[in-house]
């Protein structure tokens, strides 16, 4: 029926179920005085009437009706899959949602809320926990899905379009294989991808690409998490009764102007309209209990803090800026911290001694600095993912070590430098800073301070700044880094291209 309408709509043929009558030479032989009949003919007339008979003429008002259907479907909507969309339905925006498999209830999820790229996704009891929640991004007419707590994008592993293959969290490329089109299924929807066109599905509860048909593991209902910030964007179009994909172009990047390079005093302009984050950050996490640490908790390999508060108290019970007290956690090398909420008071928070992951931490009042990354190898590698920090009246992140720090889906706000890289520090290093998706809320100070004489280095993208019309906080300053103790120079802000590596266009004010 479908290539029948869009045949008419195109203004091509297709066969009539009627009758196709033959020439009249060959439906009548006459032999003699006698008539034979061909098959299927049901009357008889004489040799001359039927070489002046003229066949009759039989009026349909099928094609009539079946071209209004069809010009009536492309003025109201779209044919699509053999149902009708109208240019009314609607279907879900941009937003955080849970997916929630139709065949058991459970959740997509990211199993052990791992930040890697590479990890196959699988499922897990439904919660509010980030690693089961996920953000849905307008991109080339479908969505790329993210995970909220690590901002990577659900991917099908090397892009293939084989069925079976891997669905994986994955760093966002743009690639169509981390696109999905939702198509409207009942109550819940295929996510289609973009590169196979294969559905999201699940076996064993992991998660795999395979072809679309009607079995419910292949079916998901999206249900919209509140508490999480969303980037703004329009509805996108999507049938209620429709297999089709949304339609809509993403939201408008800010349009952001540039300070003066070097020696700038101001950060980089930007108007009021931001570009959309590549993760939800989600709204500060309620603790499940409150634990006093008296002694410092080290940590080597994994520690996960169920979102407890933990506090100082006893030795650590200090309220002060002293720069030698103790952390409340001490990471060894390669340690991974998650889960946790840092309480009042803070003592100096976490100390990295090595290469380690800060996986949604959240610290409420920060002490004298929320985290020190102390690592001496240029190798080293530390990664804060998700959680944020608030009343930081110096620093948030301090680097007195060498290596390479990155900071994604975190927030900030009350503070005074995100990021330091130490200025005079006894053992000076070549440090690395890289800043992506964060929300940065006034009052605060500057974002980021390097040692331009040490080659330190800090790219920034995604920044989203709340509250600062008069652009007070600035994103990036230089110093003349020093071992004598002395307070270091500043020598310039703003981007140069060598030290403070950003565009106008990553920093968005709202």
């Amino acid at each position: 029926m479908v290539e029948q309408l869009c045949a008419v709509a195109c203004g091509s043929e297709f066969p009539s179920r009627r009758r196709v009558r033959q020439p009249l030479a060959e439906r009548w032989r006459p032999v003699g005085e006698e008539f034979h009949e061909l098959p299927n003919e049901g009357h008889r007339v004489s040799p001359r009437a039927a070489l002046h008979r003229r066949p009759r003429s039989r009026r349909t008002n099928r094609r009539t009706v079946l071209t209004g259907v069809a010009a009536t479907a492309l003025v109201g909507g779209a044919i699509t899959g053999g149902i009708l969309m109208t240019a009314s339905a609607s279907g879900p925006s941009e937003g955080t949602y849970h997916l929630v498999n139709a065949a058991d209830g459970q959740c997509l999820a990211v199993p052990s809320a791992d930040t890697a790229s590479g990890v196959q996704l699988n499922q897990a009891a439904c919660g509010g926990a980030a690693d089961r929640t996920w953000q849905l991004v307008a991109a080339d007419g479908g969505f790329t899905v993210r995970a909220a707590h690590s901002g990577l994008c659900a991917g099908v592993k090397d892009a293939s379009r084989s069925a079976g293959q891997a669905v994986q969290q994955q760093n966002c490329d743009g690639g169509t294989s981390q696109v999905w089109k939702l198509r409207h299924v009942k109550n819940a929807y295929h996510l289609v991808n973009g590169e196979s066109s294969r559905c999201l599905d699940v076996k064993a509860r992991r998660a795999q690409q395979n072809s679309c048909d009607k079995m419910a593991s292949k079916s998901w209902e999206l249900k919209a998490v509140k508490g999480w910030s969303s980037p703004s964007a329009s509805a996108l179009p999507s049938a209620s009764r429709s297999t089709s994909s949304p339609s809509s172009s993403p939201p408008p990047s800010a349009s952001v102007s540039a300070s003066k390079t070097a020696a700038a005093s101001k950060s980089p302009k930007a108007t009021a309209t931001p570009s959309p984050p590549s993760a939800a950050l989600g709204s500060w996490p309620t603790a499940t209990a409150g634990k006093p640490v008296t002694s410092t908790i080290t940590v080597s390999g994994s520690y996960d803090g169920g979102l407890k508060r933990f506090y100082g108290s006893g030795a650590l019970g200090g309220d002060s800026q002293d720069e030698d007290q103790d952390p409340v956690f001490e990471l060894a090398d390669g340690a991974t911290l998650k889960n946790v909420i840092l309480g009042a008071p803070a003592a100096d928070g976490v100390h990295c001694l090595g290469s380690c992951t800060l996986q949604n931490v959240w610290w409420e009042d920060v002490g004298e600095d929320a985290a020190t990354f102390k690592g001496t190898s240029p190798s080293a590698t530390y990664v804060v993912a998700g959680g944020g920090a608030k009343k930081a009246d110096d620093k948030v992140f301090q680097h007195n070590g060498a290596g390479t720090l990155t900071i994604k889906n975190f927030q900030v706000a009350e503070f005074g430098k995100l990021y330091r890289s130490c200025g005079n520090c006894d053992t000076q290093y070549k440090r690395h800073v890289v800043i992506n998706n964060i929300r940065v809320t006034s009052p605060g100070k500057v974002l980021v301070g390097v040692n331009a004489n040490y080659g330190d280095t800090a790219t920034l993208s995604g920044v989203t700044v709340v509250g600062d019309g008069g652009r007070e906080i600035t994103i990036c300053e230089r110093f003349q880094g020093n071992t004598t103790g002395a307070e270091p120079d500043k020598v310039g802000s703003g981007p140069d291209g060598t030290h403070c590596r950003y565009s106008a266009s990553g920093i968005a004010y709202r």
